[in-house]
């Protein structure tokens, strides 16, 4: 059983865009704060009335969350 679950924040052309693949949950926000807070409803709606064994989840997972960046340009 997992402990957590895993998503991936990019930047997309005018939104920052979440995606959580194991549990097929994707959301959007304009800043990171509203993309970091969708994402937790998202999930929990999700998961809402479901028992996490069937994700192989333990019950209340954690999120972990990778951020892709591109680097900062130097001149």
């Amino acid at each position: 059983m997992r402990h957590t679950i895993k998503a991936f924040i990019h930047k997309g052309e005018k939104f920052y865009i979440a995606e959580c693949l194991e549990i097929a949950v994707v959301t959007q926000g304009k800043t990171l704060d509203e993309t970091i807070a969708n994402l937790r409803q998202a999930v929990a709606l999700r998961l809402e009335g479901e028992n996490p064994a069937d994700f192989d989840l333990v019950p209340n997972p954690s999120l972990l969350v990778t951020l892709e960046l591109e680097p900062a340009v130097v001149s």
